[in-house]
This record gives structure tokens, sequence and C-alpha cells, in this order.
């Protein structure tokens, strides 16, 4: 349904707000040693992950939480930065060396990240939005399209604990 014929107009909490639930969850992470703050999505919704990039500038590791989907093996992101207009840093580092680390609650692996493009792009939208009723709405406040994050494993077959790391918890 367009989103003039619901007449809502999508509501975000001021910028603070969001770059302070930001900083608790990783604080909770890292207070429980990665137990608390990743789950793996469920039927009508989206897990949480942490992913690891290399910094564009500095070099040095990079790590953020994000919401994904699972697409078959592949791990699916939006880089929306909160809905706010700038690209996510996470993102422009991707762009820079796609190769990065992602930790599931299934444990631990190596990516490589590339933005979905034509019909895999509407396909994997599509998907967010069943989740998110509002999501186009969102992505209207945003300047630009909304890259859809496509994160592929490097390492084939069903393992995915076999990089040195905390092993994932129950």
């Amino acid at each position: 349904m367009p989103i003039e014929s619901r007449g809502r107009k999508p509501w975000l909490p001021p910028r603070w707000f969001i770059r302070v639930a930001w900083s608790a969850h990783r604080g909770l992470y890292r207070a429980t040693n990665g137990r608390v703050g990743l789950w793996r999505p469920r039927a009508g919704g989206w897990g949480a992950l942490r992913l690891s990039t290399t910094g564009r500038r500095t070099g040095r590791t990079r790590s953020v939480i994000l919401g994904y989907l699972e697409d078959d093996a592949h791990l699916v992101t939006l880089a929306m930065n909160g809905w706010g207009a700038g690209t996510p840093a996470w993102w422009l580092n991707l762009r820079a060396d796609p190769e990065a680390t992602v930790i599931t609650r299934d444990g631990r692996q190596r990516v490589i990240a590339r933005v979905a493009t034509g019909d895999e792009r509407a396909r994997l939208w599509e998907r967010w939005r069943r989740i998110d009723k509002n999501l186009d709405a969102y992505a209207a406040l945003r300047p630009s399209e909304t890259p859809v994050v496509v994160l592929e494993p490097l390492t084939p077959g069903p393992d995915r604990t076999t990089l040195p790391g905390p092993p994932p918890s129950a």
C-alpha cells in the first residue's frame, strides 16, 4: 500500500536516542562476552549479527551489530544508518575492502560483501518489507537509495565455527 494512502508519516526517535541505544546494545554484548545481543532471525522477523570490517582509513578492525535476514547461505542486511541521511561507516569500509567477519548465534564466519541489484535487490527488499510494513516510508527519509548488502560466505559448507574465537552460546 502506498505511503500516502496510509496517512501516516514514519516516526523516528531523536538521533541522540538512536546512538545511545546502539551504544547500550554494544555495551551489553561486550559486558556479557557475546552471550547477549545476537539472535537468529525468527519467523517474520530479523536477527542480529556482529560485523567486523577493516577501517578504510585506519586499517584497524571496526565492529558493529546489525539486523539481518538469511537468504540460503547468504546473510542480508540494509546499509541504512538508523534511517539517517549518512552512509554507515561499516558500509564505506566494506566498499573499500569487501572481506569481513561476521559472528552470529551459529558462530564466526568470513564473508565477502556485495550490493544486491536488479531482481535480487527487489526480492530481498520485499522480504524486508514483509517484516517491516513501514520500510518504504523509512527509506524515503534517506536522500539516496538504501543499499541491500549481501554477505556471502568465503568458506563453503555448514561448519560456520572454523575460525578462532569465542564459541557461540546456546
